[in-house]
């Protein structure tokens, strides 16, 4: 059934531009992605974490503590998933990527955001969640592979779809799955870069 469902919703056939500007949109309009990376136990573990900027292409960067256990798994792993949710349209983005984290301090103060202090707390001296606190790290996810759902329709013909679909047994289309490869994710930080 998922399948069919699945089947129904799939629309790759759109030209790459459409599917990178739509998602684009799709990352810019949600603020806080599932990051689940793998610990060396071989277990998963999903935690929030808000995107802090999206760079040419799909270069995602986020903003993390150095005593977090998500630096021990991604030490073990950099194979890492962003799951983004937009709850009133029902649209999503996986993204599947590699991580790499730095503690560049340039980096930092040109990506620093005030609300960081706020997570990482003032324990005096320089662990005062300013740009110079050593405690602050960037992890960079970038995407090898994307899949995203688009919704098209206002939210009432989509309830309308569901509703149908559940009294006549058929699958609705609620919006347009799209698939992206690695090529494709390229090709847009090329066309980013010439913009």
């Amino acid at each position: 059934m998922a399948d069919k469902a699945v089947a129904k919703n799939t629309d790759d056939a759109v030209p790459t531009d459409k599917k990178l500007d739509d998602l684009y949109d799709l990352i810019d309009g949600i603020e806080i992605a599932m990051l689940t990376t793998r610990r060396a136990d071989g277990h998963l573990v999903s935690r929030p974490m808000q995107t802090q900027e999206r760079e040419t292409g799909l270069d995602l960067w986020f903003m993390t503590n150095v005593e977090s256990h998500k630096l021990d798994d991604l030490m073990s792993d950099p194979h890492v998933n962003l799951a983004y949710y937009k709850d009133r349209s029902r649209e999503w983005v996986s993204v599947s990527g590699l991580a790499t984290v730095t503690t560049d301090r340039e980096l930092v103060r040109e990506l620093y955001k005030a609300d960081w202090k706020a997570w990482l707390g003032d324990e005096g001296g320089d662990r005062d969640g300013s740009p110079n606190d050593p405690r602050i790290a960037l992890i960079l996810v970038e995407a090898e592979s994307v899949t995203y759902m688009k919704v098209t329709k206002p939210k009432p013909v989509v309830l309308f779809e569901v509703a149908r679909a559940m009294v006549t047994g058929s699958t609705p289309k609620v919006g347009n799955i799209r698939t992206m490869t690695e090529r494709e994710i390229n090709r847009g930080a090329e066309r980013d870069n010439q913009a």
